[in-house]
């Protein structure tokens, strides 16, 4: 039975060498999915993060620049992972994503991150947690492996420092 095995990093390094990580130890990118918002869009002050995306943006991904776009916000990985580009979900702003759920999200014009995570099994009440970190800058990995597989992938997310870390 397939698993998806979920973490949050507080920077975009550590989610890129888990990726590595579990490309040495055999495991296939297919299934890895990295979200993250593009630092442009959000500022820090005393007060905090401050968005500063149009909320009106819609969800798109425009193919021509996705690529170079992505691979920006993400680093080296994005060439690592399937699909990757960049999208403008409502609320949220301009996010970068790659693997399987990119696709989803492209899809999932109406229901964003929270559709799309929902669709992998997440429960709706975290889908809307992990789109708020999302939406302060923290990065979003995910993996969908088969159930004998996911203490280990669980193991190197904790390694390298990823917070939330969840099976569905």
């Amino acid at each position: 039975m397939k698993k998806t095995i979920v973490g949050v990093f507080t920077a975009r390094k550590d989610a890129e060498d888990v990726t590595y990580q579990l490309r040495n130890e055999g495991y296939s990118l297919d299934n890895v999915s990295i979200i993250t918002k593009d630092p442009s869009d959000y500022s820090k002050d005393a007060t905090g993060y401050t968005n500063n995306a149009d909320k009106d943006y819609k969800a798109t991904n425009d193919n021509i620049s996705d690529g170079v776009t992505a691979g920006s916000i993400l680093g080296g990985v994005a060439g690592l992972l399937i699909g990757a580009g960049t999208f403008a979900v409502p609320g949220l702003g301009v996010i970068a994503a790659a693997g399987p759920l990119a696709g989803l999200i492209s899809g999932a014009v109406t229901g964003g991150i929270v559709g799309a995570l929902v669709d992998l099994g997440v429960p709706e009440n975290e889908s809307k947690q992990y789109e708020t970190d999302i939406k302060s800058g923290k990065v979003f990995l995910s993996v969908t492996a088969d159930e004998e597989n996911s203490t280990a992938i669980q193991n190197i997310l904790n390694s390298y420092g990823a917070t939330q870390v969840n099976v569905y």
